[in-house]
């Protein structure tokens, strides 16, 4: 029966095409499908109904699967349950499925919630198709116009295709209700005098723009994402040098608080047994002597440690020197080899570098030796500030008493310009 149907169809659009064209009347064609593709509007207006569709579809999920829970509920409790609660779970099971089918009608039946925004979505599309469609019949004296979608058609030819040209005036009817201003509606027209096929070549080049703008932005985003990683880098290798540098003083610390604790102890002991002896020999007649002799060790002892202290002092002094001789060393070779995006995280490398070398132990004799060398050069800098205020002073004094004896000169050199020549009894001038 199908195929009896599809055959007379497409008889009567075989035998329509012919007379047609026995008669030379114009033919031409749309793809509606393509054309609600390319709206704007219906796409939105799909997209919310989508949404709204897949709520229902949750909701209908949700309810199917607390009805699948009922029974499974009443099938592990029925050997404990009487017959009437047993029918009893049966109705409210059979109730709730009849329930959802009910709302699964309503929302998804030929008369459903969805068929009726289907169909409120197409309708203000296809007035607009309608209305394009007779206009560009009416201007180009078609006489017949067929729905490609609805019609079968064994074969067409791209030249009767106003698809485009509908879509194309959908668009700018849609542009016209959006005119805000002047430079909108002559945008507007230079669209309107543009064929079809500049329309083709503007989209094509406004893609080509696109797309070199997608790869411009995405090549400054990998060299933005590789700067970053090269600074992290960086960053860590800085950090745990650092961390090192700092362990490593702190091991040096620990260590030299050990000595002195040992020495210290050391010491006591030595000082507990001396004074032990001489209490076993204090009645003896070489007790003063004894006392003078450990007075003697004592200080000895002490005299050897202040030496063995300074001497540990300067060898950390002198081993402090050669490391932040061996780290400039190596920042310099650094930096010669990194770029210009790498003078930041430098400047920061030797501010901490020079931060370290100052934090080196300094002793009170060395901070009131820098006190004093800057309070020197403080009071050298004012010195020297007041005696350029001074000779300033005394070259604006001389440069005024310049001036002003030019004038003086200058107004008397113009009195004397001024006076009368007195004649001469011999008849000459007076000089």
């Amino acid at each position: 029966m199908k195929l009896n149907s599809l055959t007379g169809i497409i008889a009567i659009v075989l035998c329509t095409l012919s007379l047609q064209a026995q008669r030379g009347n114009r033919i031409g064609y749309i793809d509606m499908d393509y054309i609600l593709e390319n709206v704007d509007e219906y796409q939105e207006a799909t997209q919310q109904l989508d949404q709204k569709v897949s709520i229902w579809k949750q909701e209908v999920d949700k309810k199917q699967r607390e009805i699948q829970q009922m029974k499974d509920q009443l099938e592990n409790e029925r050997v404990l349950l009487t017959k009437e609660l047993i029918e009893e779970r049966e109705e409210e099971i059979l109730f709730e499925e009849t329930q959802i089918l009910d709302y699964q009608q309503k929302r998804f039946g030929p008369n459903g919630d969805l068929a009726i925004q289907k169909r409120q979505l197409i309708e203000p599309v296809q007035d607009q198709v309608f209305n394009a469609v007779q206009e560009i019949g009416e201007n180009k004296k078609m006489d017949v116009v067929m729905n490609k979608s609805e019609t079968v058609l064994l074969y067409t030819s791209n030249s009767i295709d106003l698809s485009e040209q509908v879509l194309r005036s959908i668009n700018r009817s849609s542009k016209r209700r959006q005119v805000n201003g002047k430079k909108d509606k002559e945008a507007v027209e230079r669209d309107d005098a543009k064929t079809v096929e500049e329309d083709k070549e503007t989209q094509a080049r406004q893609a080509a723009l696109d797309k070199k703008k997608s790869d411009r932005e995405a090549l400054i985003e990998e060299r933005a994402k590789t700067r970053e990683e090269q600074r992290a880098a960086r960053q860590k290798e800085f950090e745990e040098r650092r961390e090192r540098l700092l362990k490593e003083r702190k091991q040096k610390q620990d260590s030299i608080a050990a000595v002195r604790e040992a020495r210290r102890n050391g010491g006591s002991t030595k000082s507990a047994a001396t004074s032990s002896t001489s209490e076993d020999s204090g009645n003896g007649p070489d007790t003063k002597s004894s006392a003078q002799s450990a007075a003697q060790e004592r200080e000895a002892q002490r005299q050897q440690a202040i030496k063995e202290r300074e001497a540990r002092r300067k060898e950390l002094l002198d081993e402090r020197k050669r490391k932040a001789a061996s780290t400039r060393d190596a920042r310099a070779k650094a930096k010669a080899k990194t770029s210009t995006d790498n003078t930041e995280e430098n400047k920061k490398e030797e501010t901490a570098a020079k931060e370290q070398e100052e934090s080196s132990v300094k002793t009170p004799a060395q901070e009131r030796e820098e006190r004093r060398k800057q309070a020197l050069k403080e009071r050298d800098e004012q010195r020297k500030k007041a005696l350029e205020e001074r000779k300033r002073l005394k070259d604006s004094a001389l440069e005024a008493r310049a001036r002003r004896r030019d004038s003086i000169l200058k107004a008397k050199g113009k009195k004397n310009l001024s006076l009368p020549s007195i004649p001469n009894p011999n008849g000459e001038g007076a000089k």
